[in-house]
């Protein structure tokens, strides 16, 4: 009896030695994953006009589900103000944060009201006047008060929108929320960045992402080549953004992270499906769970 005793004993040792190098593993590399890169941080963008299906509302929110998504940036065309209403309502019934919304539409922001929905504003700032780099922030800053001031009443952040020219360069959008911030309290104004509008910024993007941090209010991700060659490619089919992936997480970003349609001649979920894929295989490729 006692020998049968011992000898379950040593046989629990050895188990519990051997499990415990993987438990303790396990909870070593778990604090390295990326969690920022889950679905459940996910912004799907870019989806309605570029979808070569043209979805219906409740179509689009049940592929959006489908996919393991949870929230949406809403960009639009006239042809879509009619349905308004009904995409909030699809995405209500499914549980989808309607996340963002792009631009402005008096008939979209009087939903919002009434639904009592508080998704960012994504808005370009203007082309500047002629004059000194404090008199192009200035003007553009004091142009933007209105929409500033509207988007507090509504519960809203504000989200200056990267898309080219004086407009979308880093330095100056951070610029233009630093005054709106010093002057007109403005702590609501802040920055959506996109992967596809910067391809200009690779070779300097440690330091505009450090510049940009305290006001990114999300990033959208997207396939980096050099030269934009070509401007949308899926995540994980570019030669830039592993790294840029990596420098993401190693200076502390923790905000939304979009991904993208924008490719018209495809189905949105096939598009967004490549995004996803080559996104977790990126991921897991380079971070250790």
């Amino acid at each position: 009896m006692f020998r049968l005793r011992r000898t379950a004993l040593i046989l629990s040792l050895l188990f519990a030695i051997q499990l415990a190098p993987l438990f303790g593993e396990r909870k070593t590399l778990g604090a390295e994953w990326p969690e920022i890169y889950d679905n459940k941080n996910l912004v799907a963008w870019c989806i309605v006009p570029f979808d070569a299906k043209k979805r219906s509302p409740a179509e689009r929110a049940e592929m959006i589900r489908s996919l393991g998504l949870s929230r949406v940036a809403y960009d639009w065309r006239q042809e879509h103000v009619a349905t308004f209403e009904d995409e909030i309502l699809e995405y209500k019934k499914r549980g989808i944060e309607y996340f963002a919304f792009w631009a402005v539409h008096e008939e979209a922001f009087k939903l919002f009201e009434k639904h009592n929905i508080h998704p960012q504003i994504w808005s370009m700032l203007p082309a500047p006047p002629e004059g000194t780099q404090e008199e192009k922030v200035e003007s553009v800053a004091k142009s933007m008060i209105p929409l500033v001031n509207r988007t507090r009443q509504m519960g809203c952040k504000l989200a200056l929108y990267n898309h080219g020219g004086w407009h979308g360069e880093p330095e100056n959008m951070v610029a233009v929320c630093q005054w709106l911030r010093k002057h007109e309290e403005a702590d609501h104004v802040g920055i959506v960045y996109n992967f596809h509008h910067g391809h200009e910024h690779m070779d300097r993007f440690d330091s505009v992402l450090s510049l940009m941090l305290p006001y990114l209010h999300c990033l959208n991700l997207n396939g980096m080549n050099d030269n934009a060659n070509p401007k949308i490619l899926p995540i994980g089919q570019g030669a830039h953004e592993k790294e840029m992936l990596k420098r993401i997480v190693a200076i502390g970003y923790e905000g939304p992270i979009g991904i993208l349609d924008h490719r018209s001649e495809l189905d949105a979920e096939e598009s967004l499906r490549q995004n996803l894929t080559g996104l977790k295989s990126l991921v897991e490729t380079t971070f250790e769970r």
